[in-house]
């Protein structure tokens, strides 16, 4: 019986688990092409604190938090700073959203109830659950983690929001080689699918083709022959942000599940 990846070539864009993910794509008679589109993350911790004690003087009047591991950092930051207990206070008097799961189980801890919570995990979510409020003249801390997050901003920009960014997480660039090369791959057809795991690993790409003045050619890519794969709801946002409307996503948002998605769309 022919398997559902035979003789395509799947490019996985991201630094984690690259093993695992070849071992199932090969598995599914498949190639893998491993493009880590993913610098090392790491915490800049300096770079944030001249924000955090920003915030802890001045307080804001939303915070929204939008991953729970860049909640976390920023309270074991502040922690360590001797400010932890003035950060939860501006936090507390604040009104406060909050986009994905993870996130809401940080803020639970923390006995922090958002008054707007993105059902379905997205920033598109996000600002569909905050279009009933007034944001003119507000103050608004984002907490980013890697991401600068474009629409997002907009979006309170447009509303009258005055927008203070903190990133406690920041990614270094993906390589240069590993860019061109995958772009060459899009471009000559040499890739029949290309995944990614993360948000981060799409604007990277994306980025380097405006910059290389080949965007459209990428974009060309993405629309003819070539399937964009997403691990999940934010991936695939950002994808369609970045204006490809052909995505793949998984029910089940897990690395395995995108691959086995992958085998049944070919088997189709």
């Amino acid at each position: 019986m022919e398997k559902g990846l035979t003789g395509k070539k799947v490019v996985i864009c991201g630094s984690r688990k690259t093993e695992e993910i070849s071992t199932l794509i090969e598995k599914q008679g498949g190639v893998p092409l491993v493009r880590p589109l993913q610098g090392t993350v790491f915490l800049a911790e300096k770079e944030v604190e001249p924000d955090l004690l920003e915030f802890v003087q001045k307080g804001a009047d939303w915070v929204i938090f939008t991953t729970g591991i860049g909640l976390d950092s920023l309270v074991t930051l502040a922690d360590k700073l001797g400010l932890l207990e003035d950060f939860l206070i501006q936090i507390q008097k604040a009104k406060v959203a909050s986009r994905g799961y993870k996130t809401l189980t940080a803020l639970k801890k923390l006995e922090i109830t958002p008054v707007a919570v993105a059902e379905d995990g997205t920033t598109k979510g996000l600002a569909l659950a905050l279009e009933s409020f007034n944001f003119s003249g507000k103050r608004i801390m984002i907490q980013l983690h890697g991401e600068t997050a474009p629409v997002l901003t907009k979006f309170f920009e447009d509303n009258g929001g005055v927008v203070h960014k903190i990133l406690p997480y920041q990614h270094i660039v993906p390589e240069r080689e590993i860019l061109e090369q995958l772009c060459a791959e899009i471009q000559n057809n040499e890739c029949d699918a290309v995944c990614f795991t993360t948000a981060t690993q799409v604007r990277s790409l994306f980025e380097f083709a405006k910059e290389n003045r080949i965007l459209e050619l990428i974009a060309q890519g993405f629309t003819k022959n070539i399937l964009a794969v997403a691990v999940g709801k934010v991936t695939a946002e950002a994808l369609k942000e970045e204006g490809v409307d052909r995505v793949l996503v998984p029910e089940n948002e897990r690395m395995g599940a995108m691959i086995v998605e992958l085998a049944q769309f070919y088997k189709r």
